[in-house]
């Protein structure tokens, strides 16, 4: 589910002539935050190193896009039973793990579009197809068992009404649309996928009264107008559809019927929520440029505002008129159907309470060739990796666990009932590591929380690129050169590769968001115009991402360095020095935007709270370099740490997401918000809800310096 990150055109050239077997590592580090003496993990790095190959790798992959696989599809399950065998294989305690939940598969779509006489302009969705003739073709777009474009979540409706134009259906664009007279009150809304998460779209319109939304990928953002389309180069074709669910993620992700319990097979139906407040009332459907292209050129009413824009070959009108008027009958099976988690365990040594986490979801659209298999393959090398060590006589000492999540493209819906699940188990988890669309191209991209940013950058260290030097190095290089095109300046203290922020998307999210696990996101990013279409699939990705499969062996080789130093390391390896230095910044910026929309707040306590907690995060690292001969004491506090930012009351409007510092935005869905409590309600002009979570964020704050002060003082 994660959003690909569209690039500009980048050669491949240097993929396709590399070896398919990278050297195992880099030059060591001597020294790695978190180790009293690093020399014995070096050694296992290096042996774990020369283990992930590129050829088994894509074998995975070949395997795992044989067949198109929904969640709870009979193919899923195969795929679950591959990757079971393969934790089992490398000497993983594995478990297969079912669960129970609110699904919808499409019955049957239709959507038409009639001029102002009657005339049909279009009738679709019309089937995803490319000339087999040309440039190869695609030898699986014909396989019957791809079920036509739908929304996850959807539901069934029968509706007829004028059309209106709403660009990306962010919250600014509907406000857009309000201030030039144009109502949506009644009409059918037609948006581009981009800027803000599908859902949230489908979120704004019904809050402003409309009847249905048709989502559509316009050729500015991942069609022709970036670059050749597939089959001759990597971008979306006329006739590609990004499926994707509309559930309302931002309120919260999982089964809809099951918020904050797991719906295992025994749940009972009386403790199923049987009017869900994330989905949606009104249906929506995904198109392609190809059947949104009639319905746009025919519009009328007042010429789109600047920006707004796309790349078809006429200019783009509002509508809102009788002009235009679509027919949508989408009909959805709903039901409860089983989906399986696969879980694989190594024990841990000293504190096996102790878990480390990594995960992927399994689940596809139709293929899934970058999204997921490619991250489900690096993991299974991983996994492999891990296993040899275990032969080797390695055993670490906190437990290890590896997850394949099922049925996220629905909802992160596999990760969050697990989580739901074992939420007591969890305080006590140290990270979670994630990878989704894993290798989409060769640039490697991050996002984690502060304290595992500079955790993420020396793991990269120690990895060659296929590239030449180290996946920092070439991480670096990118980041360097992208910020000489922004004209961005950086000061000396700010010459690291900047790391994103979590919002949500995968798998992360209620591991962080509701239970407070530190977490962490990896992927290698190129140009991917196929995300959920049937053509991102195996023909795709040997042709565009990764031809002998060496970035997958990046990624493995990344991934598991991210497990063995987390499990193995002296000291939790969390910096909470920059975390104190960020969440500053970020109440400084929230005072200055307060400040410019005349809205009259106290951050006197907020701050001194953010410089406690700050001074707090240079106090602990202090000790983290030179610790104590016991550091029992020391790992609780600064695992504690982060779960002192949950509020168990959660944040206004949606309370299963408790996170004070970082949560996806009401309003954005896959963005970070920062201190979200605090901003969204300045957004919304709330002085007396951004007072009360600023109250609310002044005790987390201080929450979290008491815990790393009680092992400094």
């Amino acid at each position: 589910m994660t959003p690909p990150r569209i690039l500009a055109i980048l050669p491949l050239i240097a993929a396709l002539a590399v070896s398919a077997q990278q050297p195992a590592q880099s030059p060591a580090p001597q020294q790695v935050f978190g180790y009293r003496d690093f020399t014995q993990q070096a050694k296992w790095d290096a042996a774990f190193m020369t283990i992930p190959d590129a050829k088994l790798a894509g074998e995975h992959l070949k395997i795992l896009t044989a067949e198109p696989h929904w969640a709870s599809s009979p193919e899923d399950y195969k795929t679950a039973l591959y990757v079971a065998a393969k934790f089992k294989a490398a000497g993983l305690e594995t478990s297969i793990v079912p669960y129970k939940v609110l699904l919808n598969k499409p019955k049957s779509i239709l959507v038409e579009a009639f001029d102002a006489d009657g005339n049909k302009l279009m009738s679709g969705p019309t089937p995803e197809h490319v000339d087999p003739t040309k440039y190869g073709g695609d030898p699986s777009q014909d396989d019957p068992r791809i079920l036509p474009a739908f929304n996850g979540y959807s539901p069934s409706g029968d509706v007829t009404a004028p059309v209106v134009y709403a660009n990306y259906g962010t919250l600014a664009d509907f406000k857009k649309l309000a201030s030039l007279g144009v109502s949506v009150k009644g009409k059918i809304v037609l948006v581009r996928y981009g800027e803000n998460f599908r859902g949230v779209k489908v979120y704004i319109a019904q809050q402003y009264g409309a009847k249905g939304v048709l989502i559509y990928s316009d050729p500015a953002d991942d069609g022709y107008f970036r670059g050749d389309a597939y089959p001759k180069g990597p971008f979306r074709p006329a006739s590609g559809v990004q499926r994707g669910s509309v559930q309302f993620l931002p309120i919260y992700p999982g089964d809809p019927e099951t918020p904050g319990i797991a719906s295992t097979p025994d749940l009972p139906d009386s403790q199923r929520t049987k009017n869900p407040v994330d989905l949606s009332s009104i249906p929506s459907n995904p198109l392609s440029y190809k059947d949104a292209e009639p319905i746009l050129r025919a519009l009328d009413g007042p010429e789109t505002p600047h920006g707004w824009q796309g790349a078809l070959p006429f200019t783009y009108h509002l509508g809102g008129t009788n002009t235009v008027t679509v027919h949508m009958d989408i009909q959805e099976d709903y039901a409860l159907r089983t989906i399986w988690d696969v879980i694989g365990k190594v024990r841990g040594t000293e504190t096996g309470d102790n878990w480390v986490i990594a995960g992927n979801h399994r689940d596809a659209w139709v293929y899934g060739a970058v999204d997921p298999s490619s991250g489900t393959a690096a993991m299974l090398e991983t996994v492999h990796g891990i296993g040899d060590l275990l032969k080797q006589g390695w055993k670490p000492k906190r437990t290890i666990l590896f997850a394949s999540w099922d049925a996220e493209e629905e909802g992160l819906v596999g990760s969050t009932e697990w989580v739901e699940q074992h939420a007591a188990e969890l305080r006590h988890a140290v990270a979670y590591f994630n990878t989704d669309v894993s290798v989409s191209g060769p640039d490697f991209s991050a996002a984690a929380v502060p304290s595992l940013k500079q955790f993420v950058r020396e793991a990269t260290t120690e990895v060659p690129s296929p590239k030449g030097g180290t996946v920092y190095d070439q991480w670096k290089k990118a980041e360097d050169a992208t910020a000489a095109e922004d004209h961005e300046h950086r000061s000396h203290s700010e010459n690291a590769v900047p790391i994103d922020n979590l919002g949500s998307g995968s798998d992360y999210t209620p591991f962080l968001q509701h239970v407070g696990v530190p977490s962490t996101d990896i992927g290698s990013d190129g140009p991917y115009g196929v995300y959920h279409s049937t053509f991102d699939d195996y023909n795709w990705f040997i042709k565009f991402a990764d031809p002998t499969f060496v970035y997958e062996q990046e990624m493995a080789r990344v991934f598991g360095l991210e497990v063995l130093h987390m499990a193995d390391a002296d000291v939790l390896p969390y910096d909470y020095h920059l975390y104190g230095k960020e969440t500053l910044g970020y109440l400084e910026a929230a005072q200055s935007h307060a400040a410019k929309v005349d809205l009259h707040l106290d951050f006197t306590a907020a701050l001194a709270a953010a410089q406690r907690f700050a001074a707090a995060g240079t106090a602990i690292r202090a000790v983290q370099l030179n610790p104590p001969a016991d550091t029992a004491q020391l790992n609780v506090a600064l695992r504690a740490t982060e779960e002192a930012f949950l509020n168990p009351a959660g944040l206004p409007h949606r309370p299963w997401y408790k996170h004070l510092i970082y949560d996806p935005g009401e309003y954005t869905g896959y963005d970070a918000v920062v201190i979200p409590g605090v901003n969204e309600a300045i957004e919304a002009n709330d002085a007396p809800r951004a007072q009360s979570q600023l109250t609310a964020l002044t005790e987390a704050l201080n929450r979290a310096a008491d815990t790393l002060e009680s092992v400094t003082k």
